[in-house]
């Protein structure tokens, strides 16, 4: 299976936000650190916000955030809301479909079963998972910042 340039620019997108927790980042800062064009960010940007990822902020102050917290956002569920429109074959698509053996071949089933192995694989991995405890990472998404869950670990360790 291969993942679409979108979805991947996607997940930069929504780990660069989790790594700048507290703060509106722009979509330049996300192009420069991700290596994305700034039109190509745009679109997934406003796809993520429709989809309830991100909170966008017009103006001079503007910028984007996570809309709910990292751990709150499921790596299948992007993964899914982004690829599965996408068809696996040809015989996927309701329109550009010509494959003559449509109706009896069992290849449709196996790859939407493979699929779905697929996007349950991404389903208990967390957006927060993905960037916490990766120090690597964050050198690279906010050198200055640090992953918001381990602004909470000092405090339960002090109970």
């Amino acid at each position: 299976m291969r993942v679409t340039k979108r979805t991947n620019i996607a997940i930069r997108v929504l780990m660069h936000c989790a790594a700048n927790t507290g703060r509106l980042v722009t979509k330049s800062e996300i192009a420069k650190r991700c290596n994305a064009s700034e039109n190509h960010l745009a679109q997934v940007i406003n796809q993520l916000a429709q989809l309830g990822y991100l909170h966008t902020q017009r103006g001079r102050n503007g910028g984007l955030e996570l809309s709910r917290p990292a751990e709150q956002i499921r790596i299948g569920d992007v993964f899914r809301a982004l690829e599965a429109p996408v068809p696996l074959a040809e015989c996927f698509a309701d329109v550009d479909n010509t494959c003559p053996l449509t109706e009896a071949c069992r290849l449709k089933i196996a790859l939407s079963d493979a699929a779905n192995a697929f996007y349950a694989t991404l389903d208990p991995i967390t957006l927060d998972t993905l960037i916490c405890d990766n120090a690597p990472l964050m050198d690279i998404l906010a050198p200055q910042g640090r992953c918001a869950m381990a602004k909470i670990e000092p405090v339960l360790a002090a109970q």
